[in-house]
């Protein structure tokens, strides 16, 4: 696919011009210590990677360490997996409409609905089989949906996250006790560094409902970028 031959890097340090989309909703902090100053920005879509990279710390960081019941995770994390793929919505709305990537959002609510449904019916409806492989389904399921990621956007790092998300299932039978931290860490790591960096993905679309002076400042703001970056 033509993506794959972008000129652009798989990671790199966060771009300083920023399209309309991009701007709706940043998130700015600046911190200080002493004559130390670091200052970071976070998009719309930056705050959706930090929301489930803390929701799957917490979800799976629980799972290894803390001896809850089965029953109980399993109402937690259900409503907690589902006021995030709620937030994820309202959060990336904006954006993804005018990337016309929606899709997007409608294919991670669906694949956080099946994990839901299947880890659901393994701990209540008596589908024992499914337990031991949590961790496998989570993984899975992750994949699909950065694969689905990386097709839309046109990203190479979208891609090959997913595929690191599908060969560390093949980790797991080596890591014995420890599935649950590994498979945390492993999703919210990503998730974070995502959150970090700006990753590769095609050129911003024209959206018709942006006005001419907001699509004209996306095309300047694209030119700029590119001569930043030295990528033609």
């Amino acid at each position: 696919m033509e993506f794959f031959r972008s000129p652009e890097p798989l990671l790199r340090r966060k771009q300083a011009h920023l399209d309309i989309q991009d701007r709706v909703g940043l998130l700015q902090l600046n911190y200080q210590i002493g004559t130390f100053t670091l200052s970071r920005f976070y998009t719309r879509i930056d705050q959706v990677f930090i929301l489930w990279g803390l929701i799957t710390a917490l979800i799976f960081g629980i799972a290894q360490f803390f001896p809850l019941s089965w029953t109980v995770q399993a109402l937690l994390w259900s409503g907690l997996t589902g006021i995030g793929t709620l937030t994820m919505a309202l959060l990336s709305w904006f954006w993804v409409s005018v990337e016309r990537l929606r899709w997007v959002v409608y294919g991670w609510a669906v694949l956080m609905g099946v994990g839901i449904i299947l880890t659901d019916l393994g701990i209540w409806g008596g589908w024992w089989p499914i337990l031991p492989y949590l961790c496998h389904l989570w993984l899975g399921l992750s994949a699909l949906g950065y694969f689905g990621m990386g097709i839309g956007m046109q990203s190479r790092t979208f891609v090959l996250t997913g595929l690191l998300h599908l060969l560390s299932i093949a980790l797991l039978p080596y890591v014995a006790g420890w599935q649950f931290g590994t498979t945390g860490a492993i999703m919210a790591g990503s998730l974070l560094l995502l959150s970090e960096m700006q990753w590769d993905m095609r050129p911003p679309v024209e959206f018709s409902r942006l006005t001419v002076e907001e699509q004209q400042f996306n095309r300047e703001q694209h030119q700029l970028r590119q001569a930043s970056s030295g990528v033609s």
